[in-house]
């Protein structure tokens, strides 16, 4: 990787695709017109302003919460581009509601529903570490499920081919390739770094770490994996960085069932959607006197 090169993440949105190197962020969009629309925006991230923020573990936790920040307000403009959102529910009451009732969802779904189950068909006497281990299993029977079940919906489908462009324009640039169509078609859609892996990564890394924790009954078992959330997020984060850039054949195997996993998070993109992506990392590169990212801002790929 050449010396100017940039480490960059991104999300895929609808019709469109978000950019980020360090605190700059461009969102792309194709409209119902077929032009490309794009906002750019400073970010002056969380790591920037907290040095404590930049900390080894501590800043997966940070990353991950800045990162859904960020992702809404990418996923907010554009649905308004795409004439989906109103001009003035920018920020309102009813878009936050809506991002803690998914958060909720998540945890009850992938956090407490686990714990349930486990916990009332595992047979009597069955210690702490038999129990958690029968909980990730459960946990990624139902992560699974969930990626199949919503990689089958049409419209899901269609911003997972936004993901498959993402990921190839970076590989085009992160090679120093000139960002065109031609170069970046080639490129594989399975990338190291992607949300993809970073979910996997915290889901196993969640059944090792509860085998460590005890608990009395099954309330204080749900809160338990609620307060070592952060904790988890942070060690996936660490391994997710350690396997972004290392050719060691064990890192390697640790991140083989997360690339295999985007081949349902992913889709080929057409040409007009790799242009798109294209535009939205031009935009987040567009000031390129900041020079080198700093190790610890190093974005996901969404």
């Amino acid at each position: 990787m050449g010396n100017n090169i940039q480490k960059v993440g991104g999300q895929a949105v609808l019709e469109g695709v978000m950019m980020r190197a360090g605190d700059r962020m461009a969102v792309a969009v194709r409209n119902l017109e077929g032009e490309i629309c794009i906002e750019k925006e400073e970010l002056n991230s969380w790591g920037s302003r907290w040095p404590f923020l930049r900390w080894p573990i501590v800043r997966g936790a940070a990353g991950m919460a800045e990162s859904l920040k960020i992702g809404a307000k990418a996923l907010h403009f554009s649905a308004k581009t795409l004439g989906e959102e109103d001009e003035e529910e920018s920020g309102s009451l009813l878009s936050t509601l809506m991002m803690v009732l998914g958060f909720v969802l998540a945890l009850t779904l992938f956090v407490a529903f686990p714990s349930m189950i486990a916990r009332f068909l595992a047979p009597v006497g069955f210690l702490s570490w038999q129990l958690s281990i029968m909980e990730g299993f459960f946990k990624l029977a139902i992560f699974f499920c969930y990626l199949w079940s919503i990689s089958q919906i049409k419209d899901i489908r269609r911003v997972f081919e936004y993901h498959g462009a993402e990921h190839k324009t970076i590989y085009a640039y992160e090679n120093s390739l000139p960002l065109t169509v031609e170069n970046v078609r080639p490129f594989t859609r399975l990338h190291p770094r992607c949300g993809t892996n970073f979910l996997f990564l915290v889901v196993i890394v969640s059944i090792i770490v509860s085998t460590f924790v005890t608990w009395s009954s099954l309330p204080e078992r749900i809160a338990m994996r609620i307060v070592l959330l952060p904790m988890v997020a942070g060690i996936a984060y660490e391994l997710i960085r350690l396997g972004g850039s290392s050719q060691n054949w064990f890192v390697k195997l640790i991140m083989f069932p997360g690339l295999m996993l985007q081949n349902l998070t992913t889709r080929e993109p057409d040409d007009s959607q790799i242009e798109v992506a294209i535009a939205a990392l031009q935009g987040a590169l567009a000031d390129e006197s900041a020079g080198e990212v700093e190790a610890s801002q190093l974005p996901l790929i969404s």
